[in-house]
């Protein structure tokens, strides 16, 4: 069977040879079989119209059409030497000629070379016969001049080295006759010359040589024994001497290919015939049977077409007395579709660069049908939607070539079924898989996982805290999807973003480098570069907020009533108050934020603990039940006010709060002041100085009050949105606004104070003015007046009524030139004004 294979092999390449050879530049060498491994068979540089540098260079390579490679070429100096030892006999057998396909191919530019190695036969096969020897039963008086076919000798060498003649040994009885086939092969029949007595021989044995036409020369040979037999007239006949059928390959066991019959005129068991196959090949005996006794020629095996497309055989029929006749029967093999196109790949392109431009060339091969006629011609297809197309070329060859751009990122491998269809019938078909990789090129910029991101520091943090992290990713392989990260140059405060935070340029974590305070940055946004190691690098950028979380660690700064170190100014209250009178409020800020700013007050110590208490929610100081004669004349308060941080600070504030019968004039002297000290009162250079002072005053103070109210008016909502992000200081949860006690005469029950920065900046050093009118008050000249008004050593004011509107339009002033409109009511002013004129 592997003989018979090589040999279809052969007969394919032959029959592709002769499709091909006019539309092929072909180069022909021959060598002789047998040949040592190495052996030289031709240098191709001549032909091929190449040096060896640029043989080389062009990456020649030498591609065998069969399932063999037996030869080799050396790409540096262009000789094609036999890689393995040849046996011409294997391979085509008793074809002539003994042609091996092979191909050379050069790239850049792509160039196919047909090579055609012709093998020479060299005489190294024996004639041999298939029996060592054959019997034959000839009656006594037959005939002189009957013919006897002898098997012919196989050689499986050709041409010369074949059988050339056969020669018998010497004997009275019969010579050796030697014609020649149709094709050219010589063939011996044993003629008798003199009668046979079989009294006299019965027996006789002959050598049958058969000599081949080789140097030197070789020679098989067999024996021929001859029995005599007793005499039978008359010999069998064939209706014809030759048959002629046609069978289909591939036709089942047991098909019936014809049907020979012969007749004898004698009766008896010299009539019976029986018949036999005389002198056939052994190809023959395994492919065909005969019924010894109905004559019928029978398949034993599987007909291929392309094993061998003819049979030719001898049929004998004898007699029972010996006689025998022959016949010749021709049997012609009709092709069938019984063998799919082969796929040959020559080369493939893998991996392919995703940037490929159009009509690359991906992969080369050739589609090939052994069969004959439509069933040997062949169509090659591929898939379709696929970035891919077949071009067909010369000699059944197709370039498989790109045809739109590729993308790695979307379809990384690819793998290509080719198809081959013949066009027999039924039509057959062959699929070759080509696996090809696409390789990576950088074509993707680094992606960001959001397009923004928000991330949170508490204030006061350690140096080096871990803020976050960020990640790109890049849909590239390999260094193409390495992403290292930067900052980019930005401000935070006037100050570099690289002073504030880091970030680690391999893992994207961001850290914060410094302690930062919330009432210096509430927040800041830095610029995050993200690239990749590709040739040229891409890029994307993020924005990242990041927010300073407050933490509680400022305390309640005291607005109103000021603690500056000096004596705290006194508070007027009425020996008649009834519960509930407003006494004063304490007002007080945190420059903390959200409910760390939330402030809650509470008494902590009071001369009288029953007298006076503290709004929780807005600081407001009231009685608790009504002033009577015998409460102190001086009460000492302390007021805690507390945030509601976690933990919560808190700061103290003194009041010192004076009970007094009335606010008269003749009262407060009667009461406060010495009688030595009443005469300096009636002092009328002092009044008229007061009386000047408050028409300088009132005359600025109306001044002020109009152009500042046209400014407010003009920047209200820039201040509001200025003020509310420089310095939000909210009182407490309940600090709203409520209307005054028209019946009072007294402060108004809620206040709202605003902290004036110094220079416009956004640090945290409050500056608070004080009024910038002077605090005059009725007392000797001796006496030393403090900045509210009050007495050092006794604490109580000259004038009760007066030193209560100066505290007032203290008040009003620090609202006022603290630039908040809303916080103390024009009207409020003019009728402080008003009282403290009259």
């Amino acid at each position: 069977m592997e003989m018979q294979l090589k040999i279809r092999q052969v007969w394919s390449f032959s029959l592709y040879l002769c499709a091909c050879i006019a539309m092929c530049e072909s180069f022909r060498y021959s060598v002789a079989e047998e040949e040592k491994s190495g052996s030289l068979v031709a240098n191709v540089l001549k032909d091929l119209r190449v040096d060896a540098k640029e043989l080389s260079a062009r990456r020649a390579r030498l591609v065998s059409k069969g399932s063999k490679q037996y030869f080799q070429l050396d790409p540096h100096s262009g000789d094609v030497t036999v890689k393995d030892k040849i046996d011409r006999e294997s391979l085509c057998g008793q074809n002539e000629p003994c042609i091996l396909l092979s191909e050379i191919v050069l790239e850049e530019p792509w160039k196919l070379h047909r090579i055609e190695v012709q093998i020479e036969d060299v005489n190294d096969n024996s004639p041999k016969f298939s029996k060592n020897k054959f019997i034959f039963e000839i009656p006594e008086q037959t005939p002189v001049g009957i013919r006897f076919p002898l098997e012919r000798a196989e050689d499986p060498d050709k041409g010369e080295n074949a059988v050339q003649n056969y020669t018998l040994s010497p004997n009275e009885h019969f010579r050796l006759d030697v014609k020649s086939q149709s094709d050219g092969s010589k063939y011996a029949e044993l003629v008798l010359e003199k009668p046979l007595d079989r009294e006299v021989n019965p027996h006789m044995y002959l050598t049958l040589s058969a000599i081949d036409g080789g140097i030197p020369k070789r020679t098989g040979t067999v024996q021929i024994i001859i029995d005599v037999l007793d005499n039978n007239d008359n010999l069998p006949q064939f209706p014809q001497s030759e048959y002629k059928v046609k069978l289909m390959e591939n036709s089942p066991l047991d098909t019936l290919v014809t049907r020979v019959e012969a007749t004898d005129r004698d009766i008896g068991s010299y009539a019976h015939i029986t018949y036999s196959f005389s002198q056939v090949p052994e190809n023959v005996l395994r492919m065909f049977k005969l019924n010894k006794h109905t004559g019928e020629l029978t398949t034993a095996a599987t007909i291929d077409y392309e094993e061998s497309t003819n049979y030719e055989m001898n049929i004998r029929a004898t007699d029972g007395g010996g006689l025998s006749a022959y016949c010749k029967v021709f049997v012609e093999i009709e092709d069938e579709n019984d063998n799919a196109p082969e796929i040959t790949i020559t080369s493939i392109t893998s991996p392919l660069p995703e940037d490929s431009p159009p009509d690359t060339m991906v992969a080369l091969f050739s589609v090939t049908d052994v069969d004959s006629g439509d069933s040997g011609r062949t169509a090659c297809t591929t898939e379709v939607n696929l970035p891919f197309v077949l071009k067909p070329t010369e000699n059944n060859y197709y370039q498989l070539v790109t045809q739109q751009p590729l993308d790695r990122e979307k379809v990384c491998e690819y793998n290509i079924t080719i198809t081959a269809t013949d066009r027999g019938s039924p039509r057959l078909t062959s699929t070759r898989i080509l696996h090809v990789q696409i390789s990576d090129v950088n074509d993707n910029p680094p992606v960001f996982e959001k397009p923004f991101y928000e991330m949170q520091l508490r204030e006061n943090n350690i140096p080096g805290l871990l803020i976050g992290f960020i990640h790109a990713v890049d849909l590239d392989t390999a260094q193409n999807a390495k992403v290292t990260y930067s900052l980019l140059p930005g401000k935070v405060n006037d100050g570099p973003t690289s002073s504030y935070i880091s970030i680690n340029s391999e893992t994207g974590n961001l850290y914060a480098i410094r302690s930062l305070d919330y009432e210096e940055v509430k927040d800041f946004h830095v610029t995050v570069r993200a690239v990749d190691s590709g040739s040229p690098p891409l890029s994307s950028e993020v924005t990242i907020h990041v927010q300073v979380v407050d933490e509680n660690d400022n305390a309640p700064f005291i607005l109103y009533p000021l603690q500056n170190g000096t004596s705290p100014s006194n508070d007027l209250v009425p020996r008649g108050a009834e519960t509930g009178y407003l006494v004063t409020k304490v007002v007080a800020v945190d420059r903390d934020s959200a409910q760390n700013s939330w402030l809650s007050y509470q008494l902590l110590k009071a001369t009288e603990p029953g007298l006076f208490t503290v709004g929780a929610q807005n600081g407001e100081v009231t009685t608790l039940r009504p002033v009577s004669n015998r409460d102190s004349f001086k009460q000492n308060l302390v007021v805690v006010v507390r945030d509601n941080g976690h933990p919560p600070q808190s700061t103290s504030a003194t009041l010192r709060i004076l009970l007094v019968d009335g606010f008269s004039d003749p009262y407060l002297k009667s009461v406060a002041l010495p009688k030595e000290e009443t005469a300096e009162e009636e002092d009328p250079n002092l009044t008229m100085y007061l009386i000047i002072c408050l028409a300088a005053i009132s005359s600025i103070f109306l001044i002020s009050v109009v152009a500042f109210i046209v400014i407010k008016l003009q920047k209200r909502e820039k201040f509001i949105g200025t003020y509310n992000s420089t310095a939000n200081f909210p009182v407490g949860p309940d600090s709203q606004e409520n209307p005054a006690d028209p019946g009072a005469g007294s402060l108004s029950q809620a206040y709202n104070y605003e902290v004036c920065l110094a220079g416009g900046s956004l640090n945290s050093e409050f500056q608070f003015l004080r009024p910038l009118f002077p605090v005059f008050s009725v007392e000797p000249p001796n006496t030393q007046v403090n900045p509210r008004g009050s007495n050092d050593s006794e604490g109580v004011p000259s004038h009760p009524e007066e030193s209560q509107h100066v505290v007032q339009v203290s008040v009003a002033f620090e609202s006022f030139l603290c630039g908040s409109i809303s916080d103390f009511s024009l009207s409020s002013l003019i009728i402080i004004f008003i009282k403290f004129i009259f």
